[in-house]
């Protein structure tokens, strides 16, 4: 199968599998392995290697297992270690005082704005499903102190993280697409029109965050509708909270480290300064770092001997994110090999009438086909790229603002082959079907708000 058949049988594909996680309330790690192997037999890979003129396709079977181990090798670690900080900031009531914190500087009445500008800053330099795994006990937390919506409180985050996540150079998406545009020798201009364009996608997100708050509850907001304790009692729970430096540490530090990883490569530096730097700021190697702080507070709160259990009930919790995480990255696996992007590429002189919409157009339909932000990004500018002048997008300032429209495709939209998407769902307790409504929905409102943000500035530069 090839070509606008493959599209429709992907379209299948997914309504396929949300119809039955949904309503026959078949679990999501079967449903979606189900869809990726009936896709992909749909289009054609191989049941068995296949090797023509010393080149070797890839057998069904090594497809799943290929797309199955590289979501391990991407998020696996990063999504054990950081779930294992938050279990430990939790037991030592550290969670309780940064957020604690938080109100303190935005107030109990903006949590929601609050914890999506913190997602902003921190997904700067910090991949953006790192980046919610690090915050999410300070989330879990927030929506204990102030009682607010545990939905409305996901949905900020993830869509600040989500903002910067594709906008902002040092994420290596924008980067990329930038050198690939010709705009890396502007990365400041590219920097400065992000943040711009962040404004328009974060307002958006925010209404609509707190709009599905009030529409939906996750099983964090069913678990506090029952007998709820004040504040003075939750923290006389905890003992003696631990102080303000210490409770920071397992977060900061991690989120601190990776930024260092990322000047590092953005400056060029060179030698061991450069070799320490990339290493320490490596994702797994960072939040590493931030598990040992948190060992070293739960030492302080006399609590070591439980270090061995916190880890446990951490495996235990985070089994099932995993697998269902593993799931998705074989759906896009199969869809990357399906060449399903090959056939969208071969076309895209279809849209090229579009102008600047153009670029933000073929980058959301690469998004939502093959679930990753960074690709989107990358592909999109790389087949723009030729057709710069043709688009009346050649001036410096425009092809700037050509790498924000990509990058506002490239968040359109999160759905089921998105590992961000599991990511934010499980550690949202959102059930799927909730998820489509919340995460999916959210990057969309985001993308066309941005959009929109870019032809406004499009119509000045």
């Amino acid at each position: 199968m090839t070509g606008f058949s493959l599209i429709i049988a992907f379209v299948i594909a997914v309504v396929g599998m949300v119809v039955a996680i949904s309503k026959f309330k078949i679990h999501p790690f079967i449903s979606i392995m189900s869809a990726a192997l009936l896709l992909g037999l749909f289009a054609g890979i191989p049941l068995v290697n296949v090797t023509i003129d010393g080149k070797t396709t890839q057998g069904i079977a090594n497809v799943i297992g290929a797309g199955f181990s590289g979501a391990f090798t991407s998020i696996g670690i990063v999504i054990i270690l950081g779930a294992l900080i938050g279990t430990i900031l939790e037991a030592t009531g550290a969670a309780f005082k940064l957020a604690d914190m938080v109100i303190k500087i935005v107030s109990a009445k903006r949590p929601v704005l609050g914890i999506q500008l913190m997602g902003w800053v921190v997904s700067i330099p910090v991949f953006c499903d790192s980046g919610f795994v690090i915050l999410d006990p300070i989330r879990k937390a927030l929506v204990r102190r102030t009682r607010v919506s545990g939905v409305a409180m996901t949905v900020a985050l993830s869509s600040g993280l989500y903002a910067s996540h594709v906008f902002i150079p040092p994420t290596p998406g924008p980067i990329a697409a930038a050198n690939t545009l010709g705009a890396g020798h502007n990365l400041l201009l590219v920097m400065a029109l992000g943040v711009l364009v962040s404004i328009p996608a974060l307002a958006g997100a925010l209404v609509y965050a707190n709009y599905i708050g009030k529409r939906i509850k996750s099983s964090e907001d069913i678990s506090n509708d029952g007998v709820q304790k004040s504040y003075e009692e939750i923290a006389a729970g905890y003992g003696k909270l631990p102080g303000g430096f210490i409770s920071l540490a397992p977060i900061v530090i991690p989120i601190l480290l990776m930024a260092l990883g990322s000047i590092a490569s953005f400056a060029k530096w060179q030698g061991t300064l450069f070799t320490a730097s990339a290493f320490l700021g490596t994702p797994v190697i960072a939040l590493a770092v931030g598990v040992v702080f948190a060992a070293i507070q739960l030492a302080q709160a006399g609590k070591s001997a439980k270090f061995y259990e916190l880890t446990n009930e951490t495996l235990k919790t985070v089994g099932p994110i995993l697998f269902i995480t593993a799931a998705g990255g074989v759906l896009g696996r199969v869809i990357s090999v399906s060449g399903m992007v090959a056939y969208i590429t071969e076309n895209s002189t279809l849209l090229a009438s579009a102008g600047i919409f153009f670029p933000f157009l073929l980058s959301a339909i690469l998004k939502s086909a093959q679930g990753s932000s960074t690709v989107a990004l990358t592909t999109t500018a790389g087949i723009v790229a030729p057709l710069l002048g043709g688009l009346g997008l050649d001036t410096p300032e425009r092809t700037a603002l050509t790498v924000i429209a990509i990058g506002a495709g490239a968040m359109t939209v999160s759905h089921a082959n998105d590992s961000y998407f599991w990511v934010v769902t499980n550690f949202g307790a959102l059930k799927t079907e909730q998820g489509y409504k919340t995460q999916t929905v959210v990057t969309l409102v985001e993308g066309v708000c941005a959009m929109a943000g870019v032809f406004v500035l499009s119509l000045f530069l």
